[in-house]
C-alpha cells in the first residue's frame, strides 16, 4: 500500500511538472536609426564654426541624449545657394523618399545676390513640395526654419543698408511662413535669435556674419520643440 501511495505521488508530481510554463522575457528591440535631411544653404552646413557646432549635429546630438535615438544625417546644402542651386542639387543627388523628418532653410542668397523675389515664389513651394515628398509624404515631418537676418553682424553692418536687409529678410520669411501654414508645415523662427547679434556677439561666427555655435544651439532649441510635438521618434 505504501508503495502504491509512493507511485501515485510521484505521478501527480510529474503531472504538476509537466503543467508549468517557463515565461521567457524579451529586451525590446533596439529602435532603428531615423533618417535626417537637412536643406539648405551655408546657414545648414555651418559655415565658420565646427563641424559638431552646425545645426544639424547640434541637433541629432540632442535627439540621441534625449530621446535616445540614433539619427542618419544627410545634409544637401552649400554656401551661395539660392533656391534654383538647391533644386538642381536634389536633383542631382536624388535622395531616397524615406527620410524621417526634413529641414528646409533657404533664401538668404536669392536676397543678398539681388534675384527677383518672384523666383523665391516660385521656387520654395516646389522645394517644400519636394521636401514633403521625400518625408515619405508626411508634411507634419518637415521642418521650414526662417532666414537669419545678416543685418545684425559686422559683415552686415558694414553693408551700410541694414533697413534694407532687414525688410527684404522679412518679405522672405513672411512668404515662407505663409507657404508652410498652406501647406500643413511647421515653420520656426529663429530670425529674432539673430537679431540680438550686436548686442550678444557671441551668436555671431568668427568670420563676423554666420551664426556662431551659440547660437546654432538657441536654433536646435526651438527645432526641438517642434519635433517632439510630432512624435517623430520610432
Amino acid at each position: 500500500m505504501k508503495r502504491f501511495i509512493l507511485v501515485l505521488t510521484l505521478l501527480f508530481l510529474a503531472a504538476c511538472k509537466s503543467t508549468q510554463t517557463t515565461v521567457q522575457t524579451e529586451s525590446p528591440p533596439a529602435p532603428e536609426d531615423l533618417k535626417y535631411l537637412a536643406l539648405g544653404d551655408s546657414y545648414t552646413i555651418g559655415e565658420s564654426v565646427c563641424e559638431s557646432c552646425k545645426f544639424p549635429i547640434q541637433l541629432i546630438s540632442r535627439l540621441a541624449e534625449e530621446e535616445d535615438q540614433k539619427i542618419e544625417l544627410q545634409v544637401i546644402a552649400k554656401t551661395g545657394w539660392t533656391t534654383s542651386d538647391l533644386i538642381k542639387a536634389i536633383n542631382e543627388e536624388n535622395p531616397t523618399p524615406d527620410q524621417d523628418f526634413v529641414t528646409l532653410l533657404i533664401g538668404v542668397n536669392n536676397q543678398y545676390q539681388g534675384k527677383d523675389f518672384s523666383l523665391y515664389e516660385e521656387d520654395f513651394p516646389a522645394l517644400l513640395a519636394k521636401a514633403i515628398q521625400l518625408a515619405k509624404g508626411n508634411k507634419e515631418h518637415v521642418f521650414v526654419i526662417s532666414i537669419p537676418d545678416y543685418a545684425y553682424t559686422p559683415f552686415g553692418q558694414r553693408k551700410g543698408n541694414t533697413d534694407k536687409i532687414s525688410s527684404e529678410i522679412d518679405q522672405y520669411n513672411a512668404f515662407a511662413k505663409k507657404t508652410a501654414q498652406i501647406m500643413g508645415v511647421s515653420f520656426i523662427n529663429i530670425t529674432n535669435i539673430t537679431r540680438e547679434g550686436l548686442k550678444n556677439t557671441s551668436l555671431v561666427a568668427s568670420d563676423g556674419l554666420h551664426p556662431s555655435k551659440e547660437a546654432y544651439s538657441s536654433f536646435v532649441s526651438q527645432i526641438l520643440l517642434e519635433i517632439k510635438k510630432k512624435d517623430i521618434a520610432k
